[in-house]
C-alpha cells in the first residue's frame, strides 16, 4: 500500500479495512479517555470517528489501549523457546518487546543473536533487540564467547537493533577504559542501555556522560530519583527475582512520568502464568495509586518514545494497530490483543496457534572430569567472607561469619544456613572452580544446581554435602545442561535446558510444571526461598553488588575484584 492510499483512507475517500465501534479510547497524548470509533487500514491507525468500513466491530463501550511493550526482558530467562514466550505473552496484551540476548550470546557468541533473531522473525509479536555489551560481563569469570566492538558493529544498523545492550560494566566508563569506550561509540545514535545499582554522585555523572540514558537497576527511591534528574529514562523492574516496582513507584508523579518506563528483566514461567507479564505491572500501578493513563503511558509510549520505535505505543493517525480491549481500569482484564489491526488473542487464548519447531543448538556444557575431592577447601583461618541473599533482591550482602571446621577442611553448617557454594566452568573446559559460602538459601539436605547463572552461565551449586554437589554436577552434563535437586545421591527433580543450557524445547506449561517440581523438591530439603533457581541463577553475577562468586573465585563487586574466602 502507498502512502496515497493511507491518506485516502484516512480522508474517507476509500473504506478502511476494520472499524471498532463505541471505544473508549485511552489516548496517551491528550491524557484523556474518548468515547470514539477507531479506523484501521493496512495495519494502521487512520482515523477516529465515523468511516465506510469493509469489516465493523462493536466494543461496546469496552476500553481500547495501546499494546504493551517490556523495555527491558532477557527471553532466555523465561526458559522458554522464544516462539513459546510469544504464545505466553501475547494474550496478556504484550505486542512489543525490547530484548538483550546477551544470556545465550555469553553462551554461543552472537550466533545467539543470530538465533534469536531467527526464532522471532514472523511472529505477531515484535522482538527488537539491543547488542550485547558485555560478553563477558567482566574479568572476573569465564563465558564462553567474547564479543568485541568490531563485532558489535556488524549489527547495529540492523533494523530491528534498537542500540547497545546494558553496560554493566560501569568501572570501566567511569574510568574510561578504552575497550569499554568503543563499544559505547558503536551505538551512534541509537540508545545504550544502563546498568548501574547504587552508583550515586560524580560516578553517576560520569557513567551517565559517556552517553548511557537508561537504567534498570534502581532498588531505593533516592537512587532512582538521582538518576532521573540527571536525565535517566528509568526503568521500574518487576521480576522473578528483583521486585522494585512497589519502592519506586512513589517517585513519578505527573510531571516527571514519561521519563519512566516498565520492564520485566527475568521473569520465570510460573511468574508469567501466576502474575502476567506488563499488564500486571500496569495493574499493579494503579493499585499503588498511579493514574491509569499514566499507568499505560509507562507500559507503552513512554519505552517507544524512549528507544525510537517508529509509529508504536499510541492509538492514533500513522500508528501500528497494536491495541488492547479490556472493561475497565481496576481488573485491567485483557479481553482483546490485536497485532497491525488483526485479533490475535481473545479472552486469554491466542486467536490461531503459534506453531514452530524448535532448533536445538550445539553441546554446551565442556568442563572436566571433577570428582568430590575437587570440591574440599582447607582451613586457613575460621572466619571467611559470606555471601548473604537479601530476600527478593538480586543484591547480596558481604557478611563475616566464623568457618565451620571438620578435619581441617570447611565445611557446609545446616544449623547456621550457611552452605557450600560452587561454580564451575563448562564453556571452555579451563578446569576453573570457585568455591565459596551462602547464607539465606536454608537447605538442610542435599544440593540444587543450574547452567542458568548469570552472565557467564556456568555451573552453579549450593549444597550440603560434597556428594550431592557432585551428582548435582554430573545429572547437568548428562542433560547438556538444566536445573536439578539432588537428595542422598538421587535426583529428585530436574529440567532439562538442551538449548545452550538455557532454554527448554517444551511448551510453557510442560516447563512451568517441571519448574513448580524442582521448587517443591528444593523446598521440601528446607530451603527457604521462594524462587531458589531465580535467585540461584543471580549469586554468579559480578555486577550486582556486594559479594558474588564465579569460576575464578569470590568477587567483592563495589571494589571490582576478587576477595579471599577467608577474612
Amino acid at each position: 500500500m502507498s502512502i496515497e492510499d493511507f491518506i485516502k483512507a484516512s480522508h474517507g475517500e476509500i473504506p478502511v479495512d476494520f472499524l471498532l465501534r463505541n471505544v473508549k479510547l485511552v489516548n496517551l497524548f491528550s491524557c484523556e479517555v474518548i468515547d470514539t470509533n477507531v479506523a484501521i487500514y493496512g495495519g494502521k491507525i487512520v482515523g477516529f470517528g465515523e468511516y465506510n468500513a469493509l469489516e465493523i466491530e462493536d466494543l461496546h463501550g469496552s476500553y481500547l489501549a495501546p499494546g504493551l511493550i517490556d523495555g527491558h526482558v532477557h527471553i532466555e530467562s523465561s526458559m522458554l523457546y522464544p516462539a513459546e514466550f510469544v504464545r505466553a505473552v501475547l494474550p496478556m496484551g504484550t505486542t512489543t518487546v525490547v530484548a538483550d540476548p546477551h544470556e545465550i550470546v555469553n553462551v554461543m557468541g552472537l550466533e545467539g543473536l543470530q538465533f534469536m533473531m531467527d526464532s522471532t522473525a514472523g511472529l505477531p509479536l515484535d522482538v527488537f533487540f539491543m547488542i550485547p555489551s558485555c560478553v563477558p560481563a567482566t574479568h572476573l569469570e569465564t563465558s564462553g564467547a567474547a564479543v568485541t566492538a568490531e563485532k558489535m558493529k556488524k549489527w547495529i544498523d540492523h533494523p530491528r537493533v534498537l542500540g547497545v545492550g546494558e553496560m554493566m560494566n560501569f568501572p570501566g566508563v567511569i574510568y574510561h577504559d578504552l575497550q569499554v569506550l568503543k563499544k559505547i561509540a558503536v551505538a551512534g545514535e541509537k540508545q545504550i542501555d544502563g546498568h548501574a545499582p547504587l552508583v550515586r554522585g560524580k560516578d553517576l555523572s560520569a557513567y551517565i556522560t559517556a552517553g548511557i540514558k537508561s537504567d534498570h537497576e534502581s532498588t531505593g527511591i533516592n537512587e532512582a530519583i538521582e538518576k532521573l534528574s540527571k536525565g535517566m529514562f528509568i526503568m521500574i523492574r518487576e521480576g522473578s527475582a528483583a521486585r522494585n516496582m512497589e519502592a519506586l513507584l512513589p517517585l513519578v508523579n505527573q510531571q516527571n512520568s514519561r521519563f519512566c518506563g516498565f520492564v520485566t528483566d527475568d521473569r520465570h514461567p510460573d511468574f508469567l502464568m501466576d502474575h502476567g507479564h506488563i499488564n500486571s505491572m500496569v495493574k499493579e500501578a494503579i493499585k499503588l495509586g498511579v493514574d491509569p493513563i499514566t499507568a499505560i503511558q509507562m507500559a507503552s509510549l513512554n519505552t517507544a518514545s524512549h528507544f525510537k520505535i517508529k509509529d508504536v505505543g499510541a492509538i492514533a493517525p500513522g500508528y501500528l494497530a497494536d491495541m488492547i480491549v479490556f472493561d475497565d481500569f481496576k481488573s485491567f482484564v485483557i479481553k482483546k490483543v490485536y497485532k497491525s489491526g488483526i485479533l490475535v488473542a481473545e479472552e486469554g487464548n491466542l486467536v490461531e496457534e503459534i506453531k514452530y519447531e524448535a532448533v536445538k543448538t550445539p553441546k554446551s556444557v565442556h568442563f572436566k572430569p571433577v570428582n568430590k575431592e575437587d570440591f574440599i577447601v582447607e582451613a586457613r583461618g575460621d572466619r571467611i567472607h559470606v555471601i548473604e541473599i537479601v530476600p527478593n533482591q538480586i543484591i547480596t550482602k558481604k557478611k563475616i561469619y566464623k568457618a565451620t571446621i571438620k578435619d581441617g577442611v570447611l565445611i557446609s553448617n545446616s544449623d547456621m544456613d550457611i552452605l557450600k557454594i560452587v561454580v564451575i566452568e563448562r564453556h571452555k573446559a579451563t578446569g576453573n572452580i570457585g568455591i565459596g559460602f551462602v547464607k539465606g538459601v536454608g537447605l538442610k539436605e542435599g544440593a540444587i544446581a543450574s547452567t542458568v547463572a548469570h552472565d557467564s552461565h556456568n555451573i552453579i551449586i549450593v549444597g550440603v554435602n560434597d556428594m550431592d554437589i557432585l551428582k548435582a554436577v554430573e545429572t547437568i552434563k548428562k542433560m547438556n545442561g538444566g536445573q536439578v535437586v539432588i537428595k542422598n545421591g538421587e535426583v529428585s527433580a530436574s529440567l532439562s535446558l538442551p538449548i545452550a543450557g538455557l532454554l527448554s524445547d517444551k511448551p510453557l506449561k510442560e516447563v512451568r510444571d517441571l519448574g513448580d517440581n524442582l521448587t517443591s523438591e528444593a523446598h521440601k530439603l528446607g530451603c527457604i526461598l521462594e524462587n531458589p533457581f531465580m535467585t540461584l541463577s543471580f549469586l554468579a553475577l559480578p555486577v550486582i553488588p556486594e559479594l558474588k562468586i564465579t569460576d575464578k573465585g569470590l568477587v567483592d563487586v563495589n571494589k571490582f575484584d576478587f576477595v579471599s574466602l577467608f577474612a
